[in-house]
């Protein structure tokens, strides 16, 4: 087949969560023999020289190139109007024209978008098979917003959830077929009840470039979180963390060390690295010797949509987590038997202690959590997914035509 395939970040190098899921999908794709166009964004010069390197993985790819204070214009024109300012950060009218040009000169089988912020670009085509993965349902994580932020943060954050919501339910019924990463996401868009047909598959992880270290390689009182700390999820969780759990580790075990590293950390979050015993690296070339020198991985999110790829990839490296509720929903793992689930500080430092104070847990932990990303959270496993609601869909097309 021949797909045009859209999504918001251009998904080379899979440096983050918003390009690993696609940049797999194209490359499965590309590598059954289809014929796989890419089409993204970009911020940067230096982003769209590093995009180059995707060749090897499509048939082709178009880049429309943006500028930041221009994308925020176009979100705050958005603002009185009924379209998610999200969407008018994602829009670009020199990435629109190439896409009208392709469709005008290439006739496709598929249309694949990932992520609803971009799928204004294909919504109105007709007459190709059409397929949006949400991956995660962004209204929620708007929704989920306003509890956080104060006055007027709180009322902007609702009202971009609301407008993104009603933008999500109109967008699927556009498609022919909707999916999700999870299978809480997928129940968050089958409930809207727009009638499209859904699925979901999973996120993966490449167990080869996150592997176990030797037992002995880690430091036994080291704690480390990871993720990108311009991302208000990770920045909410890492003041609380640092508020209300660091204290108690402290005071139970002060030879502790904690490890806060992530992309474009602010001041606020840099400021953190004055506390005994933490450490915030900002950017960094790999995460992984990181994470594979600490005992324990924390990421007790509280706000959480969709996958952690942080907590699949320091279970692939065969580092135990400690997690929260929100956030374990979206890893197919069980509580206690493959990672533990806290929420309050205390339980929070319980959890934390359990795997530090004791190395025959920490072992057992790291055993179950690399066995269970490796039989649930396999990319060959979720793209086999894929390929069977792709086939699914084009089975539909065609009977429909018939």
């Amino acid at each position: 087949m021949k797909i045009l395939y859209l999504c918001h970040r251009f998904p080379y190098p899979p440096k983050r969560g918003g390009k690993i899921r696609p940049f797999n999908m194209i490359r499965h794709l590309q590598a059954r023999g289809h014929q796989v166009t890419v089409c993204s964004l970009s911020r940067s010069d230096e982003e769209t020289a590093e995009a180059q390197g995707i060749a090897s993985h499509c048939e082709a790819f178009h880049i429309g190139q943006v500028k930041e204070p221009v994308q925020f214009a176009r979100m705050i024109v958005r603002l009185p109007l009924l379209t998610p300012s999200s969407m008018g950060y994602f829009y670009s009218p020199d990435l629109q024209r190439q896409v009208n040009e392709l469709l005008a000169r290439e006739r496709f089988d598929l249309i694949f978008v990932h992520c609803s912020s971009v799928a204004q670009y294909v919504e109105d085509v007709k007459g190709i098979p059409k397929i949006l993965d949400f991956g995660d349902m962004d209204s929620q994580k708007w929704l989920e917003y306003q509890h956080y932020k104060p006055w007027p943060l709180s009322w902007g954050y609702w009202l971009e959830g609301s407008k993104m919501l009603r933008a999500e339910k109109r967008l699927a019924r556009k498609f022919d077929l909707c999916t999700a990463t999870t299978k809480a996401e997928w129940q968050t868009l089958e409930d809207y009840g727009t009638g499209a047909r859904t699925g979901w598959f999973p996120n993966g992880v490449d167990a080869s470039a996150f592997s176990p270290a030797d037992p002995d390689h880690h430091d036994p009182e080291l704690i480390s979180f990871i993720g990108r700390m311009d991302y208000y999820p990770n920045q909410e969780c890492m003041l609380r963390f640092c508020k209300d759990v660091w204290p108690l580790l402290k005071a139970r075990r002060p030879s502790l060390k904690l490890v806060i590293v992530g992309a474009e950390p602010p001041p606020f979050i840099r400021a953190l690295g004055e506390l005994p015993g933490v450490e915030v690296t900002g950017s960094v070339p790999k995460v992984q010797p990181y994470v594979l020198k600490s005992c324990v991985n924390v990421a007790p999110l509280a706000i959480a949509r969709g996958t952690q790829n942080k907590i699949l990839e320091a279970m692939a490296m065969g580092v135990p987590v400690v997690t929260s509720t929100a956030a374990a929903g979206g890893v197919d793992a069980l509580a206690g038997e493959h990672l533990l689930v806290a929420d309050t500080p205390q339980q929070i430092a319980d959890a934390v202690l359990a795997v530090v104070e004791n190395p025959e847990e920490r072992a057992r932990l790291a055993r179950a959590g690399r066995e269970r990303v490796l039989s649930h959270h396999d990319w060959a496993a979720s793209m086999k997914r894929l390929d069977q609601l792709i086939e699914d869909c084009r089975r539909r097309d065609v009977a429909a035509a018939q």
